[in-house]
């Protein structure tokens, strides 16, 4: 994985470079998660893997999957990455410009998990925590998880924060068995 990130990054960041003097961040996030999407399709991925088939073919039938989504620079990004043999590495592309993205941003993405619905009070407590806590702006994902039991579980990048009740009753089991 480390390699595939190390090979991924210069592509990452050119075209955050690119989207930064274009002021264009959020559309090209966009347009690298459709590229992404396209690239991981089961049968495009083994379409695209065929030796037999012309780059130039690649390229221009990957380009029409995409269709009116894709811009003049998308078409090319797909152009490189096709001839360079990286179009596989497209997921690991658009993490790295996401978190160089949130990193120009002064914004980190979290997940938050609960056992129950919240309501927009909770939500919004929530939030403003996680703003004093990471001294960022946070974009917050909110899913329901009933396994939870009851609770919440909070992701932001590597750090966990499980306060439910599946989580303590796991800590309970390892500690028990130790």
């Amino acid at each position: 994985m480390a390699e595939r990130l190390t090979v991924a990054r210069p592509y990452a960041e050119a075209v955050f470079a690119l989207a930064a003097e274009e002021k264009k961040l959020p559309q090209w996030q966009a347009t690298l998660a459709l590229l992404r999407a396209v690239s991981e399709a089961p049968k495009m991925r083994e379409w695209l893997s065929d030796p037999k088939i012309e780059t130039a073919v690649k390229a221009k039938t990957f380009q029409d999957v995409c269709g009116d989504a894709l811009d003049v620079e998308g078409r090319r990004l797909v152009e490189v990455l096709l001839k360079a043999g990286r179009i596989g590495l497209m997921a690991e592309i658009e993490t790295l410009f996401v978190q160089l993205k949130d990193t120009a941003e002064n914004t980190v993405e979290a997940t938050i998990e609960t056992a129950l619905p919240l309501d927009a009070a909770q939500e919004n407590d929530l939030r403003a925590t996680l703003v004093k806590l990471t001294g960022k702006k946070v974009e917050a994902q909110i899913r329901v998880n009933p396994a939870l039991i009851g609770g919440t579980r909070i992701t932001v990048g590597d750090k966990v924060i499980d306060t439910s009740v599946q989580g303590r009753l796991a800590a309970m089991a390892r500690e028990l068995h130790a």
